[in-house]
């Protein structure tokens, strides 16, 4: 069984080589020219030209970059694919998916995962561990250190029967579906310029000067705060990734950046502080080229998982 995600999953560098997960790289658009997410443009580059004022799109994979990796896994002999992707009401990259399922040579089911950045990538990972009977104390997106690798190699360990590709999609939708993002962004109007908020929302931060705290519903971006300045939209933000930590046995913590790598590793250590031995793993890693595209430069998220 293989598991498919997409780049907008925003995994820390290594995490999806190391847990065999296969990534369909989403394209970024700047001044006419085509660059591929992940292969020729980073987070840097993409900063660069989003403050000189580039023009900035993004494009989702053609079904025939799908076709091509269903096709592969199948040669290397794959029995089914499990394909787990960016939400459709926020890119046709599902739909995309889709169309080549449809015309793939093995099994492929398309999970919509509704959400976007970690809160995708947690939910390709525990896919990936679930098709690959990985047991629940050795899932952490860093993996082991080589000596308990090295060690469960040489012991090995009874494994139950593999579970179906049904049942690993339906973990992956479970896990992104108790997922919880929330992000801050400099500026609205990258969103409203991609369409990912209207006018009148947008407004909210140009005309009225207010930083609102923005979250995902149903798929769609959404305004789940209005504040009014910078240090107390941070504030907020943290506090609500704490309140979302209550009540959790296990939970694991994403921050997201774009061009904010200190700031955002002093957010992962304070979260880390107050979750206390309730957090399984706290991962800083970069927003990607197309989520920061829609958010702008000096993008800060947070994404709370369960474990």
């Amino acid at each position: 069984m293989a598991v498919v995600t997409d780049s907008t999953a925003a995994l820390p560098t290594g995490a999806a080589q190391r847990w065999g997960l296969h990534v369909v790289p989403l394209d970024v658009v700047i001044d006419g020219t085509r660059h591929v997410e992940g292969v020729d443009l980073t987070p840097e580059e993409l900063v660069e030209a989003l403050h000189a004022g580039a023009k900035v799109t993004t494009s989702q994979p053609a079904p025939a970059a799908f076709t091509e990796v269903y096709q592969r896994l199948a040669a290397e002999g794959a029995t089914g694919v499990v394909s787990v992707h960016l939400s459709g009401e926020l890119s046709g990259t599902v739909a995309s998916a889709r169309s080549a399922a449809e015309r793939a040579p093995l099994p492929v089911h398309v999970v919509d995962s509704r959400t976007t950045s970690m809160a995708l990538g947690f939910a390709a990972l525990e896919a990936a561990w679930s098709a690959a009977g990985v047991p629940p104390e050795d899932r952490l997106v860093a993996g082991l250190p080589e000596h308990a690798t090295a060690w469960r190699r040489v012991v090995g360990r009874h494994r139950a029967p593999l579970p179906a590709a049904d049942e690993v999609a339906a973990t992956a939708r479970g896990r992104a579906d108790e997922a919880r993002v929330w992000f801050l962004v400099e500026s609205l109007e990258y969103l409203r310029r991609g369409g990912r908020l209207s006018a009148p929302v947008a407004a909210l931060g140009t005309v009225l000067g207010l930083r609102p705290l923005l979250s995902l519903a149903d798929g769609r971006v959404v305004v789940a705060e209005k504040i009014r300045t910078r240090r107390a939209a941070r504030e907020r933000l943290e506090a609500v990734a704490a309140e979302a930590m209550v009540g959790r046995t296990a939970v694991r913590i994403a921050v997201h950046h774009l061009g904010q790598a200190d700031l955002a590793a002093e957010v992962a250590a304070r979260l880390v502080e107050v979750g206390g031995a309730h957090v399984r793993e706290a991962v800083v890693a970069d927003a990607g080229a197309v989520l920061g595209a829609h958010a702008g430069p000096g993008m800060l998220a947070v994404v709370v998982s369960g474990s």
